[in-house]
């Protein structure tokens, strides 16, 4: 009889699914110096699939002078550690203006189910159609900030579209510092954009410093970039 509830828990236990990964994460942002916003994220991984939703909205003196926010969700799938996106929404609120994007991804190829207010087509547009093997920006972010397995850092190359424009991220080699690691990045500009926003800056490099953390993992606590308005910083609370 023993015998027999022995084996029986233990087929529960094989049969159970595996626990869900989380992610959280909450930084401040820092511009030239000054406390410009927030950006925090949540996500989880659960029998081969993800979901991350995050935000990013101005905070301290640039919060006083102007409002701006950004909620995006996105989810997909993992093949092998590497993110394959199927859905994204983001709404965003500039203080001036409104806008919202819905896109889906189909064997990889993505699709604009929604991008409001329309605009008139321009010469330098992309075909959603020809931007396969892309992911969403949420998602990126998402892959890029999350705790990883020592030996895992820097591990990333992702394109990516935003509905509109097509990026493209891509992480050194890792190199071992004090505390820690770091890899230096770059985030591209590939098409999409203007040929003035091409002219002004292509590329914007950012280095990703990391520290282990209680449980052995490998964890993202500060990004230094480049931006068109400065030098700008990632830090993790």
């Amino acid at each position: 009889m023993r015998t027999a509830l022995g084996m029986a828990a233990l087929a529960l236990l094989l049969a159970a699914p595996a626990a869900a990964r989380t992610d959280e994460a909450a930084f401040d942002l820092v511009l030239r110096g000054v406390r410009a916003g927030t950006f925090s994220f949540s996500g989880a991984e659960e029998a081969g699939r993800y979901s991350v939703n995050g935000r990013l909205q101005s905070a301290g003196l640039l919060g006083l002078v102007r409002r701006m926010r950004y909620d995006a969700q996105a989810s997909g799938r993992m093949v092998q550690g590497r993110p394959e996106a199927l859905s994204y929404s983001e709404k965003a609120d500039t203080g001036r203006r409104q806008s919202e994007v819905v896109l889906a991804w189909d064997r990889g190829r993505p699709r604009v189910e929604r991008y409001a207010p329309a605009r008139k087509p321009r010469p330098y547009d992309v075909d959603p159609a020809a931007q396969r093997g892309t992911v969403d920006p949420m998602t990126a972010l998402y892959a890029a900030l999350r705790d990883v397995e020592p030996g895992r850092e820097c591990r990333l190359s992702l394109d990516i579209f935003d509905g509109r424009r097509r990026t493209q991220v891509v992480l050194g080699t890792p190199k071992a510092i004090e505390g820690g690691v770091s890899c230096a990045g770059e985030f591209r500009r590939v098409a999409g954009y203007s040929p003035e926003d091409m002219a002004e800056k292509p590329r914007f490099p950012f280095t990703l410093y990391y520290q282990p953390t209680a449980d052995g993992r490998m964890r993202v606590m500060q990004v230094a970039t480049d931006t068109i308005y400065g030098k700008a910083t990632l830090r993790r609370r």
